[in-house]
């Protein structure tokens, strides 16, 4: 039953009581005040809105999380206008690499891992001193940080098993990330990056249905309102200006790409690192138009891994070098050919220890360090889904071990003993080595291994706008902005100041399919169970 039609039955009911008891004369004055009330309330509220011909789902951006919430409103009998400012969809989320977070999946036990209860221990964790601080001091400000992380930590498996049984995506290999407890970050077999894959099977499924219309090149320039309820978008679309109506969903990512504007605002020192972000605007100032609250807006991810393309060493945009390939058995070395730091730890741990050694020189522009990623046979066939893309657009080489610097030979012969048992614990605390096979000494000399240069890039940007647990967007004092929802980067307080890696494409498809199925019942039609 739609919200509309269980409040006007309401109504009906209170004031069919009241004629009631007028009939019957016995109506007192508290009888009358309650009804009074009643009444004023359900009048108060702003009406939903109704299903009509000119009404639809209106979904901002194509990546992750607009795709999915455009198929569960589809699933829910609703139309789906997504409109996308780029030509081609997407988003962020096609070029992500390293996999979902899934705990307790048939997946994670068919490798062997029988039990996985510490997923949301790692991301309360991984969210430092913004989530211990919103739990010491009784968890003010508008967004619940608890629940919010638990909803999507407890979602995980079914989000991952519905990926695979429901859209047809593989992602079946589990690899260990920095920061996770155990092995729970999935990707596919196949050649596809796990982001361009997602992307690409939920294109081809929304195509497929009459209700569904992706408009490309569609710049969204306003929300309309009334009543303090969002009731629709203005968008100019090939020089042509636009009105919408229906829910609006925004799935338009963060603003690490936004150098010059939100970014440049909230983290002025960052201005100087390169980034693996598309350039673009970012689209909060529209949001808080019409009352949104922003939380977390200094919080930006620093990834530890982006490629230095040789050909283009000081270029402010990076390829992103997975965290798959340190976690398939891969190896950080320093400028000195020398490990430092425990590859598998968080990502913010890594990215403060590599930005703790001197930059490298040669640019006064861009700010980058000198890091070498190192992966033996192996780590390299483990990885081969993305190995063959990073080599041949030249990010990594192939070289025998036996035509590295001998620093880096000794480093190779050091850790191989280590994998192998020779020695004792790793000094850095690793205890996971993935794939990695290579035997120490003269054996292994021309043995061949997989190396490209990389450095911290601006990566991810935990802050944005305020939601709670159905994806409604939320006003400074907690109150819901009515016909307006969010999921994905664009919204801040689930990830703290660290966001553990393979958790964005898992928050885009827990939060996308829950709002979703919010924005179709909007429309006066049933979610999907």
């Amino acid at each position: 039953m739609s919200r509309r039609r269980i409040l006007l039955t309401t109504l009906f009911a209170a004031l069919f009581a009241l004629l009631a008891m007028l009939r019957a004369r016995t109506i007192s004055t508290s009888a009358i005040t309650i009804g009074r009330t009643l009444f004023t309330k359900l009048s108060a509220r702003p009406p939903p809105i109704m299903a009509s011909q000119n009404a639809t789902v209106i979904v901002v951006g194509s990546g992750l999380a607009g795709l999915t919430a455009s198929y569960e409103a589809l699933l829910a009998g609703a139309p789906v206008k997504m409109l996308d400012r780029a030509a081609k969809p997407g988003g962020n989320s096609i070029k992500a690499s390293s996999g979902i977070n899934g705990a307790g999946t048939r997946f994670q036990r068919d490798v062997g891992i029988v039990s996985d209860l510490s997923f949301y221990d790692d991301s309360v964790r991984s969210a430092g001193r913004r989530f211990k601080e919103w739990e010491q001091s009784g968890g003010p400000g508008p967004v619940n940080r608890g629940t919010l992380t638990r909803v999507l930590t407890e979602g995980s498996r079914g989000a991952v098993e519905w990926l695979v049984d429901e859209i047809g995506v593989d992602l079946s290999v589990v690899a260990a990330l920095g920061g996770h407890s155990v092995a729970r970050t999935h990707r596919g077999a196949g050649k596809l990056p796990p982001g361009a894959a997602l992307v690409s099977a939920f294109l081809a499924k929304l195509k497929e249905d009459p209700k569904f219309e992706l408009v490309s090149g569609a710049e969204v320039t306003g929300l309309t309102a009334a009543a303090g309820a969002v009731t629709g978008v203005e968008y100019t679309s090939e020089g042509q200006e636009h009105q919408l109506a229906g829910p609006v969903m925004f799935a338009t990512g963060g603003f690490a790409g936004d150098a010059s504007g939100e970014l440049a605002t909230y983290r002025p020192d960052l201005k100087a690192m390169p980034s693996t972000a598309e350039a673009r605007p970012g689209t909060h100032a529209m949001l808080t138009s019409v009352g949104a609250a922003l939380v977390d807006m200094d919080s930006v991810q620093i990834h530890p891994t982006g490629f230095v393309d040789p050909e283009a060493p000081y270029s402010t945009s990076k390829f992103l070098a997975a965290e798959m390939l340190r976690g398939e058995g891969g190896i950080l070395l320093d400028s000195e050919g020398r490990r430092f730091v425990g590859e598998l730890e968080r990502r913010d741990f890594l990215s403060e220890r590599i930005m703790s050694m001197t930059p490298s020189a040669g640019s006064e522009d861009v700010k980058q360090w000198d890091v070498t990623v190192l992966l033996d046979a192996g780590a390299c066939e483990a990885a081969s889904s993305h190995l063959g893309f990073y080599i041949f657009k030249g990010l990594m080489q192939k070289k025998k071990v036996r035509d590295l610097d001998e620093r880096v030979i000794r480093s190779i012969d050091e850790y191989a003993d280590i994998v192998a048992g020779k020695t004792n614990a790793d000094p850095f605390g690793r205890r996971n080595f993935g794939h990695w096979r290579l035997k120490s000494g003269e054996e292994n000399r021309d043995e061949e291994v997989c190396v490209g240069k990389v450095t911290p890039v601006v990566h991810f940007t935990m802050g944005g706008v305020a939601f709670d647990d159905k994806a409604r967007v939320l006003r400074e004092d907690g109150r819901v902005v009515e016909g307006l929802y969010a999921a994905g980067e664009v919204t801040g307080g689930l990830h703290g100041d660290n966001r553990l890696g393979g958790s964005s494409l898992l928050e885009c498809v827990v939060y996308g399919r829950i709002a979703g199925r919010e924005l179709a019942n909007i429309l006066g039609v049933k979610p999907s169970a």
